[in-house]
């Protein structure tokens, strides 16, 4: 098992999006998802400028392509759907519609232009290969916890770690463990008259 550590540099509810019951990462960090296998460990943090806080943490529990993420009816909720007023709405993951051809339509999402495809945000996202899943995660957004001095390490700069030993990450599990499942917060870059974000895990 294996732990993964990035810096969210745009906490908007997007990557990860914690919502309706999983915590799933389908965009940006595309080589975590290529190599991230079930029962390992991610964790997100705020930058440097925000103190390192802990964004998020998902134990990996399945792992899907991007055409059966979005054929699953679990995830159809993570569509976007920006003819809902709530924002919750349109923080959908779930952007990538398969083709008869093989390829992909990014729908209107928080990584496209518009509703206009981002050619860029696409090939990213795509050359990930894979949509991480987790039902056993603790989702914090701009209200998270300070890492202990213990942990230090898993800060990073650019790029991700997952070099560390089983001591870390043993002590990880630990201090994460201490905190509530689920959703504990609001993202980071969320309008605060808007509440939808608040929903509890099942």
């Amino acid at each position: 098992m294996k732990l993964f550590s990035y810096i969210i540099a745009h906490d908007t509810g997007f990557s990860p999006n914690p919502f309706w019951g999983y915590c799933t990462l389908a965009c940006c960090k595309p080589k975590i998802r290529r190599t991230a296998k079930v029962g390992d460990w991610i964790v997100g943090l705020s930058p440097k400028n925000d103190g390192n806080r802990v964004v998020f943490a998902m134990e990996v529990s399945e792992i899907l392509d991007f055409a059966s993420y979005f054929n699953d009816p679990r995830f159809s909720n993570k569509i976007p759907d920006y003819s809902k007023g709530e924002v919750v709405w349109k923080a959908g993951d779930n952007i990538y519609k398969p083709l008869p051809n093989g390829e992909f339509q990014q729908l209107q999402s928080m990584h496209s232009n518009g509703d206009s495809e981002n050619p860029e945000t696409k090939a990213s996202d795509l050359s990930g290969e894979n949509v991480l899943i987790s039902k056993n995660f603790y989702y914090f957004g701009g209200s998270g916890p300070q890492l202990p001095p213990s942990l230090e390490e898993l800060k990073v700069g650019r790029g991700h770690k997952s070099q560390f030993s089983k001591e870390t990450v043993s002590e990880f599990l630990d201090f994460i463990s201490s905190y509530p499942r689920g959703i504990n917060g609001p993202p980071t870059k969320w309008p605060s008259d808007d509440n939808s974000w608040n929903q509890k895990l099942e």
